[in-house]
């Protein structure tokens, strides 16, 4: 199995920068995609981005403002957030599967726990 924990989150004013950070531990060898993704009160979980082996996947609200990167070395996945908007606040979460496509679609393998990003106005 493997496990997640996310890192990073924090209150940041609008227009700020954040970097989220998610170590995987475990049976890591068999994940090949990793990526976030960001749940608002009364709202649905939502992608964010996704990466597999290099360049990166991401949601339209994400898009030029995020850049995701992982580290392979270290087992870990980062979340670059830029341009920061109040709607950005959600907890968000990191998360791993051994196909992209299960990800992409809603369904990783694996979850973190989440981690607070709050963005003021």
């Amino acid at each position: 199995q493997v496990q997640l924990v996310e890192s990073g989150g924090r209150l940041v004013q609008a227009g700020g920068s954040l970097r989220l950070s998610c170590v995987a531990s475990g049976r890591t060898f068999s994940i090949y995609t990793l990526g976030w993704f960001r749940q608002a009160p009364g709202k649905e979980r939502e992608f964010v981005a996704a990466i597999r082996w290099s360049g990166g996947s991401y949601a339209d609200s994400a898009k030029g403002r995020f850049t995701i990167s992982r580290d392979n070395a270290k087992n870990t996945v980062y979340l670059q957030m830029d341009s920061l908007k109040p709607e950005d606040t959600a907890v968000y979460y990191c998360a791993a599967a051994v196909r992209e496509g299960s990800l992409l679609g809603g369904r990783p393998d694996y979850w973190g726990r989440g981690t607070q990003v709050s963005v003021s106005s």
